[in-house]
């Protein structure tokens, strides 16, 4: 059975591909959609730079909020396990580090997953969204 990390692991894996595939499309469809519209924006046109410009702001302020918010999460998580890891070596016990490497990579995970997930979310629904329009 797969451990959480490599599961979380494998998830962002399949999302960055996912976006990897995605955005290209969306890019060549825009790109193309300004080489066709020329000087003269239609109110088709205008709607839909408005909305690329718009969709980004929104995801990557969702994406920077999201991983803010991880971060502080991890951090709170990572003082406590190292407070703890102090406290059994000074009661004799061995330090854990080799969990507390295990929680920084899985604190790193999320935190990356978290950035991740919005942009990701907008580029894949903008790739089916664009492939089903008709350039004009």
């Amino acid at each position: 059975m797969p451990t959480p990390r490599s599961r979380k692991a494998r998830s962002i894996a399949m999302q960055s591909a996912e976006l990897a595939a995605a955005v290209p499309q969306v890019v060549a469809h825009r790109m193309a959609r300004m080489a066709l519209a020329g000087p003269t924006l239609s109110p088709r046109d205008r709607k839909e730079f408005e909305r690329m410009v718009a969709e980004k702001k929104t995801a990557f302020g969702e994406a920077w909020s999201a991983m803010a918010t991880q971060t502080v999460r991890a951090n709170q998580a990572l003082a406590v396990s190292l407070l703890q890891s102090f406290w059994r070596s000074s009661m004799g016990g061995k330090p854990a580090t080799q969990a507390l490497a295990a929680q920084m990579q899985n604190a790193t995970l999320g935190i990356l997953g978290k950035g991740l997930a919005p942009v990701h979310r907008k580029a894949v629904a903008n790739a089916k969204r664009l492939a089903k329009t008709r350039l004009r």
